[in-house]
């Protein structure tokens, strides 16, 4: 059995240590030199699972994948300078979706900063508008202690113990409010030194877990308003699957005042809910919009794709709005009331055993509005062309039950929520800050941690974009892409004010004639195309028969004929 190693400078040690307290066992590593110290205390150690991304924007990417599925936070390992700062969009996300992350940023000694050293830019606090908290540590010197001052070897143990405790803070922040942190660690030469021995065992802070409950009389006033209520709406966004138990989803289904809208990313199914929401409102006149204007909202999850519901609760607003969240609030609808600090589940445990049932219309009156859509829906898409919307049609009949669905942004989401999909199918989509950045090596992570058939469906430019996330030896064998290649920005194409020019085609849509086939050579993916109807369904047949190697089908779709076909649809949807 070969011996563990560890890094000789005891702040590398107190990392790695505190991290496996915390039970922080994923590690995604990008090379570099002045990160040596972690390097070698987190590869050496047998049971962190380490993986090595050159790219750090992909790198982020791919550990917000393995946190948005384990639920646990995952360690980022950088060099200095500027690698640092292509953590920064997935921090972002993950600050937004709630998602764990810890960065550990290498970093030069505080005196070589702004000195013309390479390498070497302001670390400290760079990510602070976006971040749940930022340990700035300090360096330390390693030193043989017989022989030194003792004023020295006191100085070295106060800096261990402000290290230690900014450690923890840190790390507990990220456990406790999930959410990403910072924790920049300057390190002297040499790096590269090792020990067979650990040298220091810091002091590992217990995490607390915020505890909240809801006060009896708000409690009662809000179970007044609700039965008094005969329009309640339960709005859902994203959501982790399971999150609202099927119990109070079969109670609200029962319940003919209630109406529940769901997202694509919700992961909640049921047929009493209506879970293609622009498909329904999108062609309401005045007076049905005053007719589905709910007397209460409620709002569970994170961010809603809609524009149009945005667009509906902010100008028919409810007399309440109540959102359910054991962390946060937005007041998305400029209507909020009352934030309930509690997860969906406990509240709803305590507060539906006290409503009543009350007599409506307005479940039913909407459910069969829903029903009409769905029969135009039908029959629209049986008789147009092949496009964008018709190939998500055949996409989404053919993909197996029990996948993981990866969405990128733009397009793709918003597509995705005009169809209703199988019940086993587990959707994510990177919607705290909605950018086509990431979503290929999100999809990835999420995959290789998981060991689900994933399939992920992405836009062409999203694709590109990302591109440097198939630089990853983690692919599964089972992993697939779509990408709807429409040879540009086609939800550009769709938007108010769109002409066609020269400056549309080259700053908005970013035409383009590129294809994913030499990428995939590169790569090692099977790459498989369509480009009709016909084509689609036998390629969508054949990357499902094959397990072998990661799959790329490219779906080539008419690009100035996409807009149409879906503004078209919406039309004959009234």
């Amino acid at each position: 059995m070969r011996t563990r190693l560890y890094s000789k400078i005891p702040l590398a040690q107190t990392i790695v240590t505190l991290c496996e307290a915390k039970e922080i066992y994923h590690i995604v590593i990008s090379p570099g030199s002045r990160n040596a110290p972690l390097i070698i205390g987190f590869s050496e150690h047998p049971d962190m699972h380490c993986y090595s991304i050159v790219d750090e924007r992909c790198a982020a990417f791919f550990a917000l994948g393995i946190a948005q599925q384990t639920k646990k936070p995952v360690a980022l390992v950088c060099t200095s300078g500027s690698a640092l700062l292509n953590y920064y969009p997935a921090v972002s996300e993950a600050f937004y979706s709630d998602i764990p992350l810890v960065i550990l940023s290498a970093d030069r000694p505080i005196e070589r900063i702004d000195i013309g050293d390479g390498q070497t830019i302001r670390q400290k606090n760079v990510f602070e508008n976006h971040i749940l908290y930022s340990a700035n540590l300090y360096s330390e010197i390693v030193v043989e202690t017989e022989i030194i001052d003792p004023k020295v070897r006191q100085k070295l143990h106060e800096a261990q113990k402000h290290n230690e405790r900014e450690i923890n803070l840190a790390l507990n922040a990220s456990i406790e409010q999930n959410g990403p942190v910072h924790i920049n660690v300057p390190f002297y030469e040499p790096l590269y030194d090792k020990l067979e021995q650990p040298t220091i065992v810091p002091k590992n802070i217990p995490v607390e877990y915020p505890k909240h409950s809801i006060l009896d009389t708000l409690q009662n006033e809000m179970v007044a308003t609700w039965n008094a209520s005969k329009r309640k709406m339960i709005l859902i966004g994203v959501n982790s699957p399971g999150i609202i138990a099927q119990k109070w989803i079969e109670d609200w289904a029962d319940d003919p005042s209630v109406l529940v809208l769901t997202e694509t990313t919700s992961n909640i199914y049921h047929t009493s809910h209506i879970n293609c929401i622009d498909q329904l409102i999108s062609t309401l006149n005045e007076d049905e919009f005053k007719a589905l204007r709910p007397e209460i909202l409620v709002t569970v999850g994170g961010m809603v794709v809609s524009k149009r519901i945005k667009a509906f609760l902010r100008t028919y607003q409810p007399k309440a709005h109540w959102h359910i969240d054991s962390k946060k609030a937005f007041d998305t609808y400029f209507c909020l009331t009352e934030h309930i600090k509690l997860k969906p589940n406990v509240f709803f445990t305590k507060f539906l055993p006290h409503t009543i049932t009350n007599v409506s219309d307005y479940k039913s009156f909407w459910l069969e509005v829903r029903d009409k859509r769905r029969k135009k829906h039908a029959v629209y898409l049986s008789n147009t062309t092949f496009s964008d919307l018709k190939a998500f049609e055949i996409i989404f009949k053919h993909i197996p039950d029990q996948q993981m669905i990866q969405l990128s942004n733009s397009s793709t989401i918003r597509y995705a929520q005009l169809f209703s999909l199988d019940p086993s199918l587990e959707v994510y989509c990177n919607r705290g800050t909605s950018g086509i950045d990431g979503s290929t090596s999100t999809a990835i992570g999420a995959a290789w941690v998981s060991k689900k058939p994933t399939t992920l469906i992405t836009g062409d430019l999203s694709f590109f974009y990302d591109s440097n996330g198939l630089w990853n030896a983690y692919i599964p064998s089972n992993f697939k892409i779509i990408v709807i290649n429409n040879n540009g920005g086609g939800i550009f194409r769709i938007l108010p004010g769109k002409e066609e020019s020269k400056t549309f085609s080259t700053f908005f849509e970013t035409t383009h004639n590129l294809s994913a086939s030499h990428l995939c050579a590169m790569y090692g993916l099977e790459y498989h195309a369509a480009n009709t109807e016909i084509e689609l369904h036998q390629a969508l047949k054949t990357l499902y028969d094959q397990n072998d190697l990661p799959q790329l089908l490219e779906v080539f779709t008419p690009r100035v004929e996409n807009d149409r076909t879906l503004i078209d649809y919406f039309k004959y949807l009234v």
